[in-house]
């Protein structure tokens, strides 16, 4: 064997070896680098059966076969290998779909055997089986650039070096693929060795790129009707390629190739229109409410930017329904349904005409109509707080829902986008609202309805017109609201643990965690600045989940470091109406790992008797998982005995406000002996929290207090500082004994 013939199985075998480690290694390139691993090894397979062939002689469409038609592998691996990586920076194509990609293969074969035949006399006289057969590496070669050359316009990609090392390569591929279909009579001549070296240096490209690091491209859309230029193109190819082999007395065979390419690209055009059909109505659904078919929010949005845009004067009126929640508990959320589409129908039919109603989830609706202008422009004054009256109205008469009748009533709030927009509803103050401007003017117009329809539900009053200086404390709660959505996805909530002492040993039992959030520009914030409007606009159940999901992820760390503790986390009123909360946090407990016992769920005494059946059918599935339940605030509400002694919880935890008057107040020790032995009588573990003095301490040990909580021993602490903590605390000799010394440290 010669140099040449010893170069490419050598060369092939590295790149095909580089290109499968770069599969193992790049992050959602690894399918782009098994496909080019796997046409690298066919190449070198396919160059050796041309060497084996040209020594045992054989010959015959059975030879030709045999060295062309792995190039149909070559191309399978290729082809789905680059539309793969032009969809990993897009969105444009699937790479298993190849039906277009064969039609082209198979229109390129019969066009190189009309063109070959038409114009070279030796190729006019080839047999049926020579021609198409021999064009077919090069075709799958044109194909393959053809779709590289793609790549640029829609991925992106003309800064990555190793989108212009692949095209060269491929481009190498394609000379030596001309070697591969140059020997019209017989493979037994071997190949030339430009066409070895050809290929050679296009192994050495690939193994090139497969080395230089990957580059990083964000994902970017394209249009969906991209993806029908490649069928077009194909088929407009087959029809000419059909008429080019009547031309030129083609064969049979490369007819057949022409019609069956037209046939392939024909239905992959069908399969495009499909696809965009589909598209078209899923972009419908998208900005439709299924309830209802009124726009949703994402389609308001998008029609009050176009109005705005075009300077149009509008009125926004945003409305919520007063009390829907007991229509769904009442009657049933189906009942619920109905009541929203009856809204929907009768707003719809009482709006003056031009206007746009949509339906912003939940009970909120909006409703957009036109302002006057020009010399009118001074009824805007009165136009805004009209449309909410006229609301209100619409809404007074009772809708029939099943056998019920339900009266309903709302809150409107309303603004506008006229300069003089009045300072409160039926004011005629200076204008509050100002000029919108800015790309974000329909998110603002939006945000300010949504402030002044806030202000009308808690003040009773039906309607109310955004006002800048009335609203400017609910915008900020708004605002904060909207950065609390935010947090929650981006990671800015943390957590501070407590340690939770044994009264009697002194030894770290567990810990509570409680939030944090570590605000962008306003530092960390305690759990007081923003809670009650988590609760309020309806966040609470995402932030519970974040916070369980941290506080056992963190559990998980300190018991597989050795610090074996429980830990306590809140769980607030809208937790406990929550019935897919045990779920949610039985899925929580397997995915980490952390054994249910080791967890405590806190419930204040009064978000129990809120709704004392639901919260204990919550409370019941929860128990049922060996999760540990605390009444948290033990003593401030007003829970019944009954419900206590049927409450499937293992611990009582007694509020601060009755540490902190333990030795000033006889009849506080009294309620505090009491609640002690209580909770022994039922089963139940005693933490006492808000303990800051060696005294109270003192007391409350004699009380038979069993567990201790409060700065006396540490204040809330972040999880690394806990580790150090606990080290600390559970190396004082004091421990060691009985009880816990008066020389206490006092946390990090």
């Amino acid at each position: 064997m010669s140099t040449v013939d010893a170069l490419l199985p050598a060369v092939g075998l590295f790149a095909c070896a580089a290109a499968h480690l770069r599969s193992r290694r790049a992050a959602g390139e690894g399918f782009l680098w098994r496909r080019l691993a796997l046409a690298a090894a066919v190449v070198v397979v396919d160059a050796g059966s041309w060497q084996v062939l040209s020594r045992t002689g054989v010959t015959g469409p059975r030879a030709a076969l045999a060295v062309a038609v792995p190039w149909v592998v070559v191309f399978l691996a290729l082809y789905g290998a680059l539309v793969r990586w032009n969809r990993y920076p897009t969105v444009l194509a699937d790479p298993h779909d190849t039906l277009n990609g064969l039609s082209s293969v198979l229109a390129a074969t019969a066009l190189g055997d009309g063109v070959l035949r038409l114009l070279w006399a030796p190729a006019a006289a080839a047999t049926w089986w020579e021609l198409p057969v021999r064009v077919l590496p090069v075709a799958v070669l044109v194909v393959c650039l053809g779709t590289a050359a793609s790549l640029p316009s829609l991925a992106g990609l003309s800064r990555d070096r190793r989108f212009w090392m692949l095209t060269a390569a491929l481009g190498a591929l394609a000379v030596a693929a001309a070697g591969w279909s140059a020997r019209l009579t017989s493979p037994t001549a071997g190949l030339p060795a430009w066409a070895q070296l050809s290929a050679a240096v296009s192994a050495v490209l690939l193994a090139g790129a497969a080395c230089v690091r990957p580059e990083v491209h964000a994902q970017r859309p394209t249009r969906a009707s991209d993806s029908t230029h490649g069928a077009f193109g194909v088929l407009v190819t087959s029809l000419a390629t059909t008429v080019l082999v009547f031309l030129s007395s083609g064969t049979v065979l490369s007819l057949a190739l022409a019609v069956t390419a037209a046939v392939g690209s024909g239905l992959r055009l069908r399969n495009n229109v499909a696809d965009l059909a589909d598209l078209a109505q899923v972009r419908r659904l998208a900005l439709t409410d299924d309830l209802t078919g009124l726009a949703n929010r994402r389609a308001l949005l998008g029609q009050l930017s176009q109005r705005l845009a075009g300077d149009q004067h509008l009125v926004l009126a945003l409305l919520d329904l007063d009390k829907f929640k007991e229509v769904n508990d009442g009657l049933g959320h189906q009942a619920g349904d109905e009541l929203i589409a009856a809204v929907a129908a009768r707003l719809g039919d009482h709006l003056p005409a031009g206007h746009l109603l949509a339906r912003l989830g939940g009970d909120e609706f909006a409703v957009v109509v036109g302002a006057p202008v020009g010399p009118a422009a001074s009824a805007a004054v009165t136009g805004a707080p009209a449309l909410g009256e006229s609301i209100t109205r619409v809404m007074a008469a009772p809708f029939s829902i099943g056998a019920a009748t339900v009266h309903v009533t709302c809150s409107v709030g309303v603004v506008s986008t006229h300069d003089h927009a009045p300072g409160a509803a039926g004011g005629t103050g200076p204008s509050a609202t100002g000029p919108l401007v800015g790309e974000h003017r329909a998110t603002e117009l939006l945000r300010r309805a949504d402030a002044a329809m806030y202000q009308a539900k808690r003040t009773g009053t039906g309607v109310a017109v955004y006002d800048r200086a009335t609203h400017l404390e609910t915008s900020g709660e708004l605002m904060l609201v909207e950065q609390l959505r935010s947090a929650l996805v981006v990671g800015e909530l943390v957590l501070h643990h407590q340690p939770q002492i044994c009264a009697a040993t002194g030894e770290v039992r567990g810990v509570e965690a409680l939030v944090r959030w570590q605000h962008p520009s306003r530092g960390l914030l305690a759990p007081g600045a923003f809670l009650e409007s988590a609760e309020a606009h309806g966040l609470m159940g995402s932030l519970s989940d974040v916070v369980l999901a941290l506080a056992l992820e963190q559990l998980a760390a300190l018991r597989a470091g050795g610090v074996d503790l429980r830990m306590s986390v809140n769980l607030s009123a809208s937790n406990l109406l929550d019935s897919s909360l045990p779920q949610r946090v039985a899925a929580l407990l397997h995915s980490s790992g952390v054994p249910s016992s080791a967890l405590v769920l806190e419930v204040t005494e009064s978000v129990v008797m809120g709704d004392p059946e639901r919260s204990l059918a919550v409370l019941e599935e929860l128990a049922l998982l060996g999760v540990g339940l605390s009444i948290d605030d033990y003593g401030t509400g007003y829970s019944s005995l009954a419900y206590l002694q049927r409450l499937p919880v293992h611990e009582l935890k007694l509020d601060r406000s009755f540490t902190s008057g333990l030795l000033d107040n006889p009849r506080v020790g009294a309620v505090v002996a009491s609640a002690v032995n209580l909770a022994h009588a039922l089963g139940l573990r005693v933490v006492a929290e808000g303990v800051e003095d060696d005294e109270v301490r003192a007391r409350l040990v004699e009380m038979g207090c069993d567990e201790l909580q409060g700065y006396l021993f540490s204040p809330p602490l972040a999880v690394h500082d806990l580790v150090d903590w606990t080290v600390s605390w559970a190396s004082r000799e004091e421990l060691r004994g009985v009880g816990v010394s008066p020389d206490l440290p006092t946390g990090a």
